[in-house]
């Protein structure tokens, strides 16, 4: 990812943060707005787009953050500093909490199995695809998800 040529100064100049809130403020008005395609909040600066986590870490800590930021939470738009985390690639994915757009069941790790008539709980870890088993409810294969997960991926929050 490409760090804006911005000075800290001007920044601070243009812009205030709250690490407490997660709030920016253009002084004297609020700064940024919320991307409909991405959920991120974003500034922009100097005819610059910055992501506001990124910008949130970038002034709170003083220096831009060597991988991608995490919210913690799983909340796009929460950047106080406490909710925030510089982690790598993996350890961001890992953190995911929203089920992917073909998931019927919209629960993550989750999906029918025809063949058995049951629900099939699975997780991906270190690039290999892991059967967690069948049950009765996609809920009962939820849980078993959740419990691999919370065990499996160091980046896991849920």
């Amino acid at each position: 990812m490409k760090t804006p040529e911005i000075e800290l100064s001007r920044l601070h100049d243009v812009l205030h943060y709250d690490p407490e809130t997660g709030i920016f403020m253009w002084k004297p008005k609020p700064a940024g707005h919320q991307r409909k395609d991405s959920g991120y909040v974003s500034i922009e600066v100097d005819g610059q787009e910055i992501k506001a986590h990124r910008l949130a870490w970038f002034m709170a800590k003083g220096e831009w953050p060597q991988g991608v930021v995490d919210h913690i939470n799983g909340n796009k738009s929460d950047n106080r500093i406490e909710n925030l985390r510089d982690a790598t690639y993996k350890v961001n994915a890992q953190n995911k909490r929203i089920h992917s757009k073909n998931n019927a069941q919209k629960l993550l790790g989750v999906c029918w199995n025809k063949a058995k008539s049951k629900w099939q709980a699975g997780i991906s870890h270190e690039g290999k695809n892991k059967h967690l088993g069948l049950f009765e409810t996609p809920e009962e294969a939820h849980e078993a998800y959740l419990k691999a997960k919370r065990l499996l991926h160091e980046g896991c929050t849920i």
